[in-house]
């Protein structure tokens, strides 16, 4: 079971990383509380165990801004979190090495599946929001998701925390699990927090 601390923004976050040693981190350049600049994301990357990849989460960016962005902040994978389509994603990778994840935000099986034959290395299903692209701190719906036969590897997201990560994992099956809020307090990452979901994982085999 892979997974992945999303909007990793602050030093403190950096020392928490390090010592939880999830797989992935995820650095949010879209509009958000979590948002991070690619001169901040340069600097705190510099910082991190050189084993631990790092994403950046992107919405309808350009591909020149993403590219820039990934070169700077020495991404492993490009997040793509918008309304960015197969043909977006097959641009992208004649123009860099790094993995590409579309974000695809559950409203039916449709949605999945259309995801699916993107060619993305990695979907993250998140829970969907008219307003929102992401972070909303709202479970996606588990029951579509079960129902919709996936070919790509897929991580779970969406309102996730020490309270549903294990039954996450034992109903969905999922390549990985990405977590944000819910290794939060107050709006700050919490070492307690990401200390209990690895505990968790470990202490179940996952």
């Amino acid at each position: 079971m892979k997974l992945k601390f999303c909007g990793i923004r602050r030093d403190q976050d950096i020392e928490y990383v390090n010592i939880t040693r999830p797989d992935y981190i995820g650095f949010v350049f879209a509009p958000s509380r979590r948002y991070i600049s690619p001169d901040e994301a340069a600097e705190l990357s510099l910082k991190i165990r050189p084993e631990i990849k790092k994403a950046g989460v992107f919405v309808n960016e350009t591909p020149e801004n993403i590219l820039n962005t990934a070169a700077k902040a020495k991404l492993d994978i490009i997040q793509l979190h918008g309304d960015e389509d197969g043909e977006f994603i097959k641009s992208l990778r004649y123009r860099t090495d790094c993995e590409i994840w579309k974000a695809v935000r559950v409203r039916d099986s449709g949605d999945i599946q259309r995801a699916d034959m993107m060619n993305a290395d990695k979907l993250l299903l998140d829970s969907f929001s008219q307003s929102q692209y992401g972070g909303t701190g709202k479970t996606a719906d588990w029951e579509i998701i079960k129902q919709t036969p996936v070919k790509t590897p897929f991580f779970i997201a969406g309102g996730l925390n020490e309270h549903n990560i294990l039954s996450a994992v034992s109903e969905l099956s999922p390549f990985g699990l990405d977590i944000s809020g819910g290794i939060e307090t107050e709006g700050t990452k919490d070492l307690n927090k990401m200390k209990k979901i690895i505990d968790l994982l470990e202490r179940n085999d996952y």
